[in-house]
């Protein structure tokens, strides 16, 4: 049983959000503020937190930093509830170690479901599963750490699965409808925006093999292999 963190000062909906996650068999705990946030997560470890941008004390930019550089808490997944919609604040939300953004007003239902297809996706690998390598990057998936050129570099649980999935599609052209659907596990009728967002902010992290994940304009990504062109 997943258990999340609920992180927003409006009353309402966090208790809207609360019952409906229960009744989805989630376990639950509300936070009003960003410091209630941050010591509710040391308290009991979540599986996801759902952090409004906008707290009275601390910003959920500051809550997510916190939780990032937490040893314990660095790999908890962190979806963003915010009525800001601009693509700054969405790519602010990234830069920060989100690993979904979801902008207000929104169906209680599909973010119950949104956060089920996560969790399924954030789920650990199979054991022994052999490390992906591609010139200077190296993806250890069984220990869900990465390199480039032996350097570890930390990504977002969906910039990992993200990569992963790319990298074992090698050459292949992989359409947005796919990665939302494959990655996401979210329906592809649904807004296709997030995933040029995480691609920009995972090309920015593979360092000097960023040209190694293209964009095929007007399909989707692929990563290619160094060695073939």
């Amino acid at each position: 049983m997943s258990h999340v963190l609920i992180v927003d000062d409006e009353r309402d909906l966090a208790e809207l959000i609360d019952f409906n996650l229960r009744g989805a068999g989630f376990t639950t705990r509300v936070a009003f503020t960003g410091e209630a946030a941050l010591t509710a997560a040391r308290e009991q470890s979540p599986d996801v937190v759902l952090l409004d941008l906008m707290l009275p004390d601390l910003s959920g930019i500051e809550v997510c930093r916190h939780l990032r550089a937490n040893p314990r808490l660095r790999d908890v997944l962190i979806v963003m509830l915010t009525a800001k919609s601009e693509e700054a604040d969405r790519i602010r939300g990234f830069e920060v170690g989100a690993d979904d953004y979801v902008v207000k007003p929104f169906s209680v239902r599909e973010l119950v479901l949104r956060l089920k297809a996560i969790l399924r996706r954030s789920a650990s690998p199979q054991e022994g599963s052999p490390p992906l390598a591609l010139g200077p990057l190296r993806l250890d998936v069984t220990q869900h750490r990465f390199f480039v050129e032996e350097k570890e570099t930390p990504l977002t649980a969906l910039e990992f699965r993200l990569l992963e999935y790319l990298m074992a599609r090698l050459g292949r052209v992989q359409t947005r409808e796919q990665l939302l659907e494959q990655v996401w596990g979210l329906s592809s009728a649904l807004e296709t925006r997030t995933i040029d967002t995480h691609v920009m902010r995972l090309r920015d992290k593979l360092g000097p093999a960023r040209a190694l994940l293209e964009t095929v304009r007007g399909v989707g990504y692929r990563i290619v292999d160094p060695a073939a062109g």
